[in-house]
């Protein structure tokens, strides 16, 4: 059954296993999450269920998202997303959904916005190679000509040409990572591998949609 939950990523560390061997893993914080609204194929056109996790303070909800939570009964979150899950019509508005909802062993998808690095070369950027760097060259690490008569003629340069400009920060999904362990009392996942987003950001985890390899 497709299944999903909210979450924080509050960093990495690394566990053994009973033979000794280590496994770098990224600590979830995923739950408790709530139900805030159910939506289906007759009132929405579409099957999906609305979760909220995080708290946050009254003063920093605006009223209509105030008036969507006393709608659903529940207190205000700070971080709201749709799953659209097949099954969306199981879940009931109010309901809390913890970590037990995935086990040891199971794959995942986790979606999270990867860290911003701000404006950066094509070398950083796109991987380029740096042109010589003797005193002759006047082209260290710049991008050189970019064939712009090539893309169409005219000098116009298409959209999405790689070339210096703003880096990171956009939305990443990291597939197939394995959950090692869950800490039910305390709410954590343990996934093997790195997870996209700072310390401290809001993820997205999803059972895997590639299950077999």
């Amino acid at each position: 059954m497709a299944k999903g939950i909210l979450g924080k990523k509050l960093g990495m560390t690394q566990i053994f296993t009973a033979e000794g061997r280590v496994i770098p893993v990224t600590v979830i914080e995923a739950g408790p999450n709530v139900v805030v609204q159910n939506k289906t194929v007759e009132n929405d056109g579409y099957n999906a269920v609305q979760l909220g996790f995080g708290a946050v303070k009254d003063k920093h909800v605006n009223k209509p998202m105030k008036g969507h939570f006393a709608k659903a009964n529940v207190k205000p979150v700070k971080f709201i997303r749709e799953l659209r899950l097949p099954g969306a019509s199981e879940y009931t508005v109010g309901q809390v959904l913890s970590a037990d909802v995935f086990s040891e062993g199971e794959l995942i998808d986790v979606t999270g916005t990867a860290k911003g690095k701000g404006f950066a070369g094509g070398i950083k950027r796109h991987n380029f190679a740096r042109g010589p760097m003797g005193h002759g060259s006047k082209s260290h690490r710049e991008p050189g000509t970019i064939g712009s008569r090539m893309s169409g003629g005219g000098g116009k340069v298409f959209k999405g040409k790689k070339l210096p400009g703003r880096m990171g920060g956009q939305k990443v999904t990291v597939q197939r990572l394995q959950v090692v362990r869950v800490d039910v009392p305390r709410n954590l996942l343990l996934v093997k591998g790195a997870v996209p987003g700072p310390k401290g950001s809001f993820v997205v985890v999803r059972n895997t949609v590639k299950p077999v390899k």
